[in-house]
Parts: C-alpha cells; sequence; structure tokens
C-alpha cells in the first residue's frame, strides 16, 4: 500500500499529515522531526512496526514536500 506524507513549511516549523488517515497530523522545528513525528503516528495508527515503512521523496513544490510511505498491510 502506498500513502501520501505532505510536510508543509511555514514560519515558525513543519506541519505534516497523512491525508488518508484522518487525524494523523504533528508538527516540528525541523524536516527530520516532522517526518518522525508521522511516522511515529503511522505505526500506531496502522499497527504496523516502523521498520515495515519504506519512505520515498516523490516531489517538492514551492513551501510542500511529498513522500510516499511504502508499507504492505497484512
Amino acid at each position: 500500500m502506498v500513502v501520501d506524507i505532505v510536510i508543509k513549511k511555514s514560519i515558525d516549523g513543519y506541519s505534516v499529515e497523512i491525508p488518508s488517515i484522518k487525524g494523523c497530523e504533528s508538527w516540528a522545528h525541523d524536516e527530520d522531526s516532522a517526518l518522525d513525528k508521522i511516522i511515529e503516528l503511522a505505526s500506531f495508527y496502522l499497527k504496523i512496526p516502523k521498520d515495515k515503512f519504506k519512505i520515498d521523496k516523490a516531489r517538492k513544490e514551492e513551501d510542500k514536500i511529498i513522500y510516499k510511505l511504502i508499507f504492505h498491510k497484512i
């Protein structure tokens, strides 16, 4: 399964969300921390260990970065 991770840069940090998982959103001071936090949340929501996820940077727009979260749901 593949879902999008959307990271938006703002003046005070980075907001991150997985739009296809309701409530799966977070905030951090830097991009790497934001990505770590959203992976932790995705692991909790999907009940999949973090080491089973693969992350691929898909594209970057002006103030938005899109990653693909790849995993197998059993």
